[in-house]
Formats: C-alpha cells, sequence, structure tokens
C-alpha cells in the first residue's frame, strides 16, 4: 500500500468519525431526536385527544420519554401544558412509583412532582403520607420544591374525597409541620382551590357537582371568604381563585379581553382593608395569571418573553382602580415569573425594570425577598440580591454584604 493510499484511508476514517460526532451533537445527550415532537401537537380538536397522545406515547416509550417530547413539542396556543404535564407524570407514577419524583424537574410548575404524590394517595390514602413527605423532600428544584409537591398533593386529595371541602381540609392540616409553619397544609388547600378552578379530569361528574355546590357567579369570593376555608388558607384560595372572578364578569380564559379586566378586579374591593393581606392575594391572583397568559399558556418559556409582552401582562395591572390591587398584581406577577428561582431570573429583572415607575419598588421588594427566600447557593444569592437597587434591596439586604 503506497502513501498517497493510506492518506486517503486515513482521511476516510476522519471523515467518518466526524460524522459520528455530528449525529450525537444534533440529536439529544441519550442519542434520541424525538421525532414525536413535531407532530404529536397537529391536527388535534381537543385538548383530551392531544392528552391522549400523551399517554399513549408514555405507554409506547416510556414516560421519560414523553416528557422530552412535550419540552419540544410544537402544540396549539392556549394549551394548559400543566395539566398536560399531569398526564404524563401519571405514567411515571405507574412506571416507577413515588421513587420517580427525583426525575421530576421544576418544569410544567411543579406537575410532574404533582401526579406522583397523587398517585401515592390513590393507593395508599393517609397511610402514604409518610413516603409523602419523604418523597416532596427528594424533588428536584429550589427552596420551593417541598412545599409545591403539597400542592400537588392537594389536588389530589380534593379528588380523593370526591371534592368535598371538609374533609379535604382535615386531611392538609395533618402535612402541616413546624419546621415549615405549616406551609404544606397552606400549599394542599390550595391545590385543592385550584382542582375546583380548573382540574376534574379524573371524576368529571363529581366535579361538575363541586363547582355548583362552592361556587357563586354572583358572589365569587364567597368561598374563600366563607366557612368552607380556614383562616390560615383564605389568602392562597384567593390567589387561586382568579379564573372564578374572571367568569364572573364574562371573561373567556382561552382568549379574555383584557377591557374586561377592570370589572373584574372591582370584585377584589369587596375585600375590607381591614384585611390587607386577602385584599392583597385577591388581586395578586390576576398577576400570577397574566405571565402565563401574554404567553398563550406555554409555561415553556415564560423567562423568554419579549419586553413588548412582559409590557403587555404589567400593563394589565394597571386596569386595577385601586392602588393597593395595581401593586399587588405586579408582586404576583414578578413571582410568577421568577418562579422560586427555578426560571432564568434575568427574565424578572427585566420585568421590574419595564413595569409602570410606581410600582418599581413593589416589583423588585417582592423579587428580593424571593431571591432571599428560594434561591439557596449563597454565593448565587449575593449575586443576584447584589443586582437589586439600592433602595428596594432590604428583604435580601443580608446575604448581600
Amino acid at each position: 500500500m503506497d502513501f498517497f493510499q493510506r492518506q486517503t484511508i486515513f482521511f476516510v476514517l476522519v471523515l467518518a468519525v466526524i460524522a459520528l460526532i455530528l449525529v450525537f451533537v444534533f440529536k439529544d445527550n441519550r442519542g434520541t431526536s424525538y421525532a414525536e415532537a413535531e407532530t404529536i401537537g397537529g391536527d388535534v380538536a381537543t385538548f383530551e385527544e392531544l392528552s391522549d397522545r400523551f399517554a399513549n406515547l408514555s405507554k409506547e416509550k416510556g414516560a421519560l420519554y414523553a416528557f422530552e417530547v412535550l419540552r419540544r413539542a410544537k402544540l396549539p396556543p392556549q394549551t394548559d401544558l400543566h395539566l398536560l404535564a399531569h398526564v404524563v407524570g401519571d405514567e411515571l407514577y405507574k412506571e416507577k412509583g413515588v421513587a420517580g419524583i427525583i426525575h421530576c424537574t421544576q418544569e410544567f410548575r411543579n406537575a410532574c412532582s404533582h401526579s406522583l404524590v397523587i398517585g401515592t394517595l390513590n393507593d395508599f390514602g393517609e397511610g402514604g403520607l409518610d413516603d409523602i413527605r419523604e418523597a416532596c423532600k427528594q424533588a428536584p428544584g429550589g427552596g420551593g420544591a417541598y412545599t409545591m409537591c403539597y400542592h400537588g398533593l392537594g389536588h389530589g386529595v380534593f379528588s380523593h374525597f370526591s371534592f368535598h371541602f371538609p374533609e379535604t381540609v382535615d386531611f392538609c392540616k395533618k402535612t402541616g409541620t413546624e419546621a415549615y409553619f405549616d406551609r404544606e397544609y397552606i400549599e394542599c388547600v390550595g391545590g385543592a382551590v385550584m382542582e375546583l378552578m380548573g382540574g376534574g379530569g379524573h371524576d368529571p361528574y363529581n366535579w361538575r357537582i363541586a363547582r355548583e355546590q362552592y361556587l357563586s357567579s354572583d358572589n365569587p369570593l364567597d368561598l374563600c371568604l366563607g366557612d368552607e376555608i380556614p383562616e390560615k388558607a383564605k389568602e392562597i384560595c384567593l390567589i387561586y381563585l382568579t379564573p372564578e372572578i374572571w367568569n364572573a364578569v364574562g371573561i373567556e380564559l382561552g382568549s379574555p379581553d383584557p377591557q374586561k379586566f377592570s370589572d373584574a378586579f372591582s370584585l377584589c374591593d369587596a375585600v375590607p382593608a381591614t384585611k390587607q393581606h386577602l385584599r392583597d392575594a385577591c388581586f395578586g391572583g390576576f398577576g400570577k395569571e397574566f405571565i402565563p397568559l401574554v404567553a398563550a399558556r406555554d409555561i415553556r418559556g415564560v423567562d423568554a418573553l419579549s419586553d413588548a409582552e412582559y409590557k403587555t401582562a404589567a400593563s394589565w395591572c394597571m386596569e386595577a382602580r385601586a392602588q393597593d390591587g395595581r401593586r399587588a398584581c405586579i408582586t404576583e406577577a414578578v413571582a410568577s415569573l421568577f418562579w422560586g428561582g427555578e426560571n432564568d431570573p434575568e427574565a424578572s429583572f427585566r420585568f421590574c425594570n419595564l413595569v409602570d415607575p410606581e410600582l418599581t419598588e413593589a416589583c423588585f421588594s417582592r423579587l428580593a425577598s424571593d431571591i432571599d427566600s428560594f434561591v439557596r447557593e449563597d454565593e448565587r444569592k449575593r449575586e443576584l440580591c447584589n443586582r437589586i437597587p439600592d433602595s428596594f434591596s432590604s428583604q435580601c439586604s443580608n446575604t448581600a454584604l
């Protein structure tokens, strides 16, 4: 073999190696391309049909594979990705049980961990509480992952007890601990309220009966301000009540008319100023909804929205006539955007710099507080706290020294 032939063989081998490298580079690190992401949301008529497609994909190729597809999938606008991720999470529980929570990221607003603790509850009832607590401690994510795990449990508790609040509240109380100031209990009740707002997938008949029993279009705040919800959980109830407040003034959740937001905000004025924390919760729930809404419900990329989209969400908060209402709306909007530190914090800083100047302080103060509460790594916390303007940084100044 002459020199030229040896050189030719050498270059052919080099090209082959390069080709193999490119194959892996342009695929997932598992060597998988997730081709279904391009087609699974195509020509879908209903959310139920889309759910069935993801359930079938989970059964055929595994729930973890289906989650990867969901991260990439082209889906119709206004698709509720949180509920869709619950469908995949249900299949993950069937595969791995509650131990599968180690695979649950905070994407899709904790839907994965929610499904696993709900599955444990349905299989073991109160006897599964210890397993649920240990699983929630293993939930991946920042400082809020553990307590948000109990929010997911609340969805399941409400369904487990056929959508009756007395039994649900009694059960949720058993989850609270002194170490977390009963936050597990509060989040559990919040999850139950959210289930009443837009759940019912596992038992639509009894869910509809519960909505007729507990909700009044004439007085939508009655659920949270009445006797069904204990004082300790009234605040979180109001935060999750927003869809029902919107329904009361004729706002369509899929395509809301911003001109009606003012009418909806006015219903929160029924909460007296003597109960400021409850007023803030009622108004704040709007901000929590505005961030996903401006993203057409695609919660996968709320931290990558444009400045124009953030300005739109902030402008909707300005539809509140009451100054404290505008403030509460903005603070919950930035909290929804920051999401316990799980989203890119750059988005939250960008948002606060775009809000109306009269609300800049409120926005940065809430962001500072959430950084202090949820970011665990000292160096990262100092870095973020040092970016808060000095005049607004008191909530996290102790970590910025």
